[in-house]
Formats: structure tokens, C-alpha cells, sequence
């Protein structure tokens, strides 16, 4: 049972190594918000879409948080900035989002 325990320790704590690139990760809490791109847009953004991929342990991850998915599922022409956002608990469910802004 020691084993096991030390096993899923390392695997939390090393499953942040293979996570998208962030500002800066907690290793009990993670809730950030940071840029991606924006555009020479004057126009105010009134449409907001949001994909997302969730990973469990850094073993299993699934889902579509590309730019193309989050357009999407908002309805949206015309890009004005995307965001993403990342939140995860000890590293045992960490959801990755991709949040597009436009018209």
C-alpha cells in the first residue's frame, strides 16, 4: 500500500511537467486567467466561446480546447482576443480552457 501511495504522489506531482504552458502553477490550488493573442480590433467583443480539455492525474486527458472549437461553439466571425483559463486541484483534475472573445 506504501508503494502505491508514493507511486500516485510522484505521478501527481510530476504530471504538472506535461501541462500547457502557464504564467505560474500552484502545486495545491491553480485558478489563473491569462492572454493568448488579440487583434487591432476596435469593435467591442459581444460574443464569448469556450472549449476546454480536462486531465486526470496527467494520465488520462480528453477533450478540444483549440481556438477553432471555442469559435464554434460561441458563434463567432470575427476573433477580437482569446483568453485561457486553468484550474486544477493538487494536479488530480486539472481543465485547461480556451476563451474566445469576438463578433
Amino acid at each position: 500500500m506504501r508503494k502505491i501511495f508514493l507511486m500516485v504522489a510522484c505521478l501527481v506531482l510530476l504530471g504538472g511537467c506535461s501541462s500547457a504552458p502557464t504564467p505560474t502553477s500552484g502545486l495545491i490550488w491553480t485558478n489563473i486567467k491569462a492572454p493568448i493573442t488579440a487583434t487591432n480590433s476596435d469593435t467591442k467583443a459581444t460574443l464569448v466561446g469556450r472549449s476546454e480539455v480536462t486531465t486526470i492525474l496527467g494520465l488520462i486527458a480528453t477533450g478540444d480546447a483549440s481556438i477553432d472549437a471555442a469559435v464554434k461553439n460561441g458563434g463567432i466571425t470575427r476573433i477580437h482576443h482569446v483568453d485561457y483559463e486553468k484550474h486544477s486541484l493538487f494536479g488530480i483534475v486539472t481543465t485547461y480552457s480556451t476563451v474566445v472573445y469576438g463578433n
